[in-house]
């Protein structure tokens, strides 16, 4: 209990600083928000005095600082300037299909990733090696929205397997292969270096002297110790994650945040575009403290 109440006293001053940055980045961009949201409309100066006041607007920077830091301590993130609408409620429709895809790219890099670097682990520098490592390499370094583009090419165009629109099961499947196979491709790689790393251990050879099958000497000596370093790149990759989906969810035409923070953001719709980050950043840090606590179950000495 003393570990876990250490990491979440530490996640305070990484949470106040992240929502800082969004706060003075939002009033950094240029533009006057009522301006955006009467679209042209003909308002005299009162009306448009008396909106910024509604909104908060008028006041001097600190207040609003400190305006913002209270209202999120306690889940008010205000009403959308453009819709009017509860900005908790606005995030809370669309939550759900960006967690969807992040879940589903989850399992396909963590499928994908295992799969192929326990392979060129297990049998390094020959031709299984070097194909995996070119599919890795191929995974981390093409760009996202290509990849999208290139599968609802192949399998909805040409052999048309699968959707590219809809909310089901199968039209999930293409935008969460493109979310994952840049996680795969980073996991790829550092698996295999952490299992031929493990495989010259003196526990393994041992392991190997006893005459324990291939198979159970990987699987019960090797994966367990070779896990710490892929572990601590998924909870940095979890934030790739949710920036892909933005991207992809514009591609495949996808509901959820990745688009609205999009318009949110030409908006300068603050309320919005401070809730979403508020969200994903609370959300990326508390992860990250839950694979560090992990740590330890997976290998005790990291408790001590």
């Amino acid at each position: 209990m003393k570990r876990v109440a250490t990491h979440l006293l530490g996640v305070i001053p990484t949470l106040l600083l992240s929502w800082t940055i969004v706060f003075g980045a939002m009033h950094l961009i240029p533009g006057d928000p009522v301006a955006m949201m009467l679209a042209g409309t003909p308002a005299t100066d009162q009306v448009i005095e008396a909106e910024r006041a509604r909104l908060g607007l008028n006041r001097t920077l600190p207040e609003q600082y400190i305006a913002f830091l209270s209202r999120i301590v306690v889940g008010d993130f205000g009403e959308s300037f453009r819709t009017r609408q509860p900005v908790s409620r606005m995030v809370g429709e669309q939550l759900p299909y960006t967690l969807q895809l992040a879940a589903g790219g989850l399992v396909v890099g963590l499928v994908l990733g295992i799969t192929l670097g326990v392979l060129a682990g297990v049998f390094p520098h020959g031709w299984v090696d070097t194909l995996v490592m070119t599919v890795a390499l191929a995974g981390v370094s093409l760009p996202g929205f290509w990849v999208a583009m290139l599968l609802i090419l192949v399998f909805a165009t040409w052999l048309g397997w699968l959707p590219v629109l809809g909310s089901g099961f199968q039209a999930l499947i293409l935008p969460s292969i493109s979310v994952g196979v840049f996680l795969a491709g980073g996991l790829a790689r550092l698996i295999r270096s952490s299992i031929i790393d493990v495989m010259t251990q003196d526990y393994i050879r041992t392991a190997r002297a006893k005459g324990l099958p291939p198979f159970k000497v990987v699987a019960k000596h090797a994966m367990r110790n070779a896990l710490i370093p892929p572990i601590t790149l998924l909870g940095v990759q979890f934030a790739l994650l949710i920036g892909g989906a933005v991207v992809t969810e514009t591609v495949f035409a996808r509901p959820g945040i990745g688009a609205m923070l999009v318009q949110a953001v030409l908006d300068k719709d603050y309320p919005l575009v401070q809730a979403i980050v508020v969200w994903t950043t609370a959300a990326f840090i508390l992860i990250n403290v839950a694979i560090d606590l992990l740590y330890s179950l997976i290998d005790p000495r990291v408790a001590e």
